[in-house]
């Protein structure tokens, strides 16, 4: 599933390694990188105030004529979130700007309606996995049933579409696709649900439709709704769809080395499920291959589960995937530097920056 890294639930935590086991970076430590740290983005001034902008927007959106819809589809935008993607659909706008203010509202629109396909792509996820708590609130299907909680994530995936449709046909279009691609890379994931054949071919085309698409398309509306030229929308759509690939590598290795009570859920959910990310097909592939072929390829039973992510800890599929994502985040980095400087490069370039960070205090 698209990556979420929240505390939904509070479970009792496995020890797992700390800093100074193989992989290096402990898991808290990963943890409150990825999660509880500040956000680099604030490095574009106004930030934080024209994401209430986009708060409100959020809360109108989700506004329907009966009171009871109202309620449904905005359970989890009360719930909160850290609006990574509205936050670099406004820092990609902001690359136009020569001096400090505020977004435009064009700005703020696209990044409520980047959100907004967020949420509803959650909505729909959750039912899917059955999940009972989202962002340390009860799911909405687990609080309303399967069948409302699709019909609110459809709501609000229309609203998104009717603010895109506000912005113009080009951010229309591109918001369509995205969610299509949003369904493909869901689709590829369940498709090889259990498949311990399944290749790393097939585990970078899953995620690059379920997160780096829609981070892509982020940046990619900002730039439009700014009227940037061509050659500079494409170098912000390159920077977050690599950036969206590194954070996912990120959000895979974590399923596998925080603790229950970091993530709100099980270590080694995704295996569970039958999801089997990269550090898991290269420990498939190596000399552990055998013993983890044993555990998997079908439901698994919590003892069998805590055995598998102990195997693949001790494989290389943890530094393997760290290193993919240092390339990933490298890549995000000199995405930008076709950019002119201005406070919307600053703000993606701290982000870049961190995220680059985690990778390398992964590594180390």
């Amino acid at each position: 599933m698209p990556p979420e890294n929240c505390l939904d639930s509070v479970t009792p935590a496995r020890d797992i390694p700390t800093r100074g086991s193989a992989w290096g970076l402990g898991a808290p430590d990963l943890y409150l990188l990825d999660v509880a740290g500040p956000n680099p983005l604030d490095a574009v001034p106004f930030m934080a105030a024209d994401l209430n902008r986009v708060e409100d927007e959020l809360r109108t959106s989700a506004t329907a004529a009966d009171p009871y819809l109202t309620e449904i589809a905005s359970h989890l935008i009360a719930a909160g979130g850290k609006r990574v993607r509205p936050g670099f659909c406004l820092a990609a706008a902001a690359t136009a700007m020569t001096e400090d203010r505020p977004s435009t509202q064009a700005a703020v629109l696209g990044a409520t309606a980047v959100e907004l396909v967020h949420l509803g792509s959650l909505y729909h996820d959750d039912v899917m996995d059955e999940a009972v708590v989202r962002r340390q609130v009860d799911s909405v299907n687990a609080r309303w049933d399967n069948l409302k909680a699709i019909l609110a994530g459809d709501f609000l995936l229309a609203r998104a579409s009717e603010l895109a449709a506000s912005l113009g046909v080009e951010v229309a279009g591109l918001l369509a696709a995205t969610i299509g691609r949003l369904c493909e890379g869901q689709v590829l994931e369940l498709k090889h649900s259990f498949d311990i054949a399944r290749t790393e071919a097939d585990y970078l085309r899953a995620i690059d439709g379920k997160t780096a698409s829609l981070l892509g398309s982020s940046c990619r509306i900002g730039g439009i709704v700014a009227g940037l030229d061509r050659e500079l929308t494409e170098a912000l759509t390159a920077f977050g769809t690599s950036y969206g690939m590194a954070f996912q590598l990120v959000d895979d290795v974590l399923d596998l080395v925080a603790t229950e009570a970091d993530l709100g859920k099980p270590a080694g959910h995704d295996l569970e499920e039958g999801v089997y990310t990269l550090p898991v097909i290269v420990a498939l592939s190596s000399g552990h291959g055998a013993d983890l072929r044993s555990l998997l390829g079908g439901p698994i039973d919590t003892a069998s589960r805590d055995k598998a992510i102990d195997i693949v800890r001790d494989s290389d599929g943890i530094p393997a995937t760290i290193e993919r994502a240092r390339t990933y985040a490298a890549s995000a980095s000199a995405a930008l530097d076709t950019l002119p400087d201005s406070p919307g490069v600053r703000g993606l370039r701290a982000a870049a920056a961190y995220l680059l960070e985690q990778v390398e205090l992964a590594a180390a």
